[in-house]
């Protein structure tokens, strides 16, 4: 695919966005440079059911490939209420309302920066 590839902010935004659009509920967008190697930036987010957090994940996959990310790596699935879409730069995690309270991934990262914080 020749064009212009967005930087990974500009992807990051791409991924809150569609999950937006699929109605994903509290979407944090967190700027993890400062505070670790693994990736810039996390994009977390929680679908209602399996069907949504599905949806969400198939589609926010769909969108960044459109814009020239590459899937690194998909993990879990929607009946254990969690995926995470790995593209490098960026890291998706889906969640199901139950599973991030149980993780609270945002406290585990809470150094890094919010960008973006959609309720």
């Amino acid at each position: 695919m020749e064009g212009v590839l967005l930087d990974p902010a500009q992807l990051a935004r791409v991924a809150v966005n569609t999950a937006s659009d699929k109605k994903a509920s509290d979407v944090l967008l967190l700027d993890i440079r400062d505070v670790t190697t693994i990736a810039d930036y996390f994009v977390i987010c929680s679908g209602n059911n399996p069907r949504q957090i599905q949806t969400i994940a198939d589609t926010v996959d769909e969108e960044l490939s459109k814009q020239g990310a590459l899937l690194l790596h998909r993990e879990g699935d929607a009946e254990t209420g969690w995926i995470l879409l790995d593209f490098g730069d960026i890291i998706v995690h889906i969640f199901s309302q139950k599973e991030r309270e149980y993780y609270r991934i945002e406290r585990l990262w809470s150094d890094a920066k919010t960008v973006v914080y959609l309720q």
